[in-house]
């Protein structure tokens, strides 16, 4: 039995334990492993998905050293930055979005609840954003500060030493889920966009005695990238919260060739995949994340990665909002209305 996990302090967001459910038809139907998803797309606060779990520490974080303002940044879709938006409206934060790219028309998706929920919002072009980040993140600090205010900055996706205990929890669900339902899960999949879950779940992994293959599919950069970056999150983690896991012995297992396009770009080949998983278990994913990264492992299953007898946990991230933004790009029959 493993040893119970000491977590630090959190604030409570998150709808948990999110429950797990065994996807049968579609196991069947692509002949490999028994899928299981983890529905992390139902913590709450407005759908969070993912990084529900992780703002609980980040924001207690902001909380410890007086903040009252939340700076973040992501893409125009960022399911961190609305999920940000939205807790800080519950809890009474102001909150300043750094967001890349340049919108066009309406507000739709994440973008769109980003500004109903009253957050800051600047847009900035690609390169500049990329660039010049830490320079806006300081302008903004001192701009804040030169008002009264105490601003904290939390990273791209909350994926940094304290939010990678959002994903450790979860890890003790899943270990949790797992009994209950009677099977040992031999991989864990998730999407990985700044490596702050899989992280977490690589830590939870062993501090839970899970004894899993826990694998990231990157819907973006590649595998050397998040190996790094991931790697460092682990040495910060450990460091920060002075841990005695030995985080070089962990494995950061990559699942890399399916970025498609680019960040937040689709194919044909995913949208379908998409509308397969919906029209089959009901499930809903998106093409930015969760949608890209399931595309990717049945592709994956299909090729022989996971063998027929083995249990597979996905963890579904959340992204539904990001959905709506693309959905003209799904190649669905003209819709006419019936005439009575």
């Amino acid at each position: 039995m493993a040893a119970a996990v000491q977590f630090p302090r959190r604030v409570e967001l998150a709808h948990l334990p999110t429950p797990m459910r065994h996807l049968q038809r579609l196991s069947v139907e692509l002949g490999g492993p028994q899928i299981w998803v983890k529905r992390d797309d139902l913590t709450g606060s407005g759908l969070g998905g993912n990084k529900v779990r992780k703002l609980e520490f980040s924001i207690a974080e902001a909380l410890d050293v007086g903040a009252d303002t939340l700076i973040t940044c992501g893409g125009l879709q960022s399911n961190h930055c609305r999920a940000t938006a939205i807790a800080g409206a519950q809890l009474g934060f102001k909150v300043h979005l750094v967001l890349r790219g340049l919108p066009t028309g309406t507000p739709d998706g994440n973008l769109f609840l980003d500004h109903l929920l009253g957050a800051e919002v600047n847009c900035y072009p690609p390169e500049f954003y990329r660039a010049r980040l830490d320079d806006i993140f300081q302008g903004l600090v001192d701009d804040y500060a030169s008002q009264g205010r105490k601003a904290h900055i939390i990273p791209l996706g909350a994926s940094d030493a304290t939010g990678m205990w959002g994903y450790i929890g979860a890890a003790q669900e899943i270990r949790a889920d797992c009994e209950e339902v009677g099977i040992a899960p031999d991989h864990i999949v998730c999407a990985t966009g700044s490596g702050g879950t899989q992280g977490g779940l690589i830590v939870g992994n062993e501090m839970c005695g899970l004894r899993a293959n826990v694998w990231g599919i990157n819907v973006c950069d590649d595998d050397a990238h998040f190996e790094k970056k991931i790697r460092g999150d682990l040495h910060a983690w450990r460091k920060k919260y002075e841990q005695r896991i030995d985080v070089d012995s962990l494995p950061i297992n990559m699942i890399d060739g399916h970025v498609g396009p680019g960040y937040a770009q689709s194919t044909p080949e995913i949208l379908e995949s998409i509308a397969r998983i919906a029209q089959t278990e009901g499930l809903i994913l998106d093409p930015t994340y969760t949608g890209k990264a399931f595309h990717g492992l049945m592709k994956e299953i299909s090729q022989g990665r996971f063998r027929r007898d083995e249990n597979l946990v996905f963890v579904h991230t959340g992204g539904i909002f990001g959905l709506f933004a693309q959905r003209s790009t799904f190649p669905f029959r003209e819709v006419r209305d019936s005439v009575f």
